[in-house]
């Protein structure tokens, strides 16, 4: 069965980022856009992050312009979101999240979530310590909204 660990992105420094780095971590996947109303949501991720980090949460964003609210370059994007929003959690280069090009870990999180296409910026995915998705949560659900479900599943002892 596959988990998030069997993928690899790319980091905005050019590195390579294998998920297999967040075994028994609770993490949550975004696809970000700078111009997006949404964006504001980085904040609260970021709170998240902060809080819980220590005990084991990764927010990982994947800037998109699949919906034509990114910027330019990579860069600039995550430029944006740094200064902008106080990002500090980790982010990749742009990714496409439907369609030709599709990025494969999207792929296999919208298979595993069972609702189809991504439907907006900000699709939110809770991903067990396991490596499995947990809940795929709407682009409107505010992170503060996923706390409670964050605090279970760093809560949550995985058995081998």
């Amino acid at each position: 069965m596959k988990t998030i660990y069997d993928y690899q992105e790319t980091e905005m420094s050019g590195k390579t980022l294998d998920l297999s780095e967040f075994k028994n971590k609770v993490v949550i996947i975004v696809n970000t856009a700078s111009k997006c109303g949404l964006a504001p949501q980085l904040e609260g991720l970021e709170q998240l992050y902060k809080k819980y980090k220590n005990e084991g949460l990764v927010v990982l964003g994947l800037p998109s312009n699949q919906f034509h609210q990114e910027l330019a370059s990579d860069q600039e994007a995550d430029e944006y979101c740094r200064l902008h929003y106080g990002v500090t959690f980790p982010m990749t280069k742009r990714v496409v999240v439907n369609g030709n090009g599709e990025d494969p870990l999207f792929t296999h999180l919208k298979n595993e979530s069972g609702h189809g296409k991504i439907k907006w910026n900000y699709t939110k995915f809770l991903i067990g310590k396991d490596g499995q998705l947990i809940h795929r949560f709407a682009p409107i659900t505010k992170p503060e909204a996923m706390e409670e479900a964050v605090y279970t599943a760093l809560n949550t002892k995985i058995i081998l």
